[in-house]
């Protein structure tokens, strides 16, 4: 008796369904995932510091919010390549996709606040 067959007996004894899957989670998926997180923390820490230091933004921050966006960016595009994989799961496709825009809002922000003096 096969795996399948054991599930669809399952199914239909306890009224449950049983899905099996070869579906994985994206490794590219999971990489956008990861440098969004970087980002945003880069982003925070940059921020932090630029506050600790009196609003006075040394240029070490700003090569970090430099290198934040250059991270987003590529995690934009490993995520959306990630989507377009057939036979995998989402989720951190999805949450990568999430992370990189708001990253991408933050080092917005944080340019249109410099320029009209927020």
């Amino acid at each position: 008796m096969t795996v399948w067959e054991i599930g669809c007996r399952r199914r239909n004894e306890m009224g449950r369904k049983y899905i099996f899957t070869n579906k994985k989670e994206s490794r590219k998926g999971i990489m956008s995932t990861v440098l969004g997180a970087v980002s945003l923390f880069s982003l925070f820490l940059a921020v932090y510091g630029t506050f600790q230091n009196q609003g006075e933004a040394l240029v070490k921050y700003g090569m970090g919010v430099l290198f934040a966006l250059l991270f987003a960016l590529t995690g934009i595009v490993l995520g959306i390549m990630s989507k377009m994989e057939e036979d995998k799961f989402y989720l951190f496709s999805y949450l990568g996709i999430l992370l990189n825009v708001l990253a991408i809002a933050g080092v917005g922000f944080i340019l249109y606040a410099g320029v009209y003096g927020l």
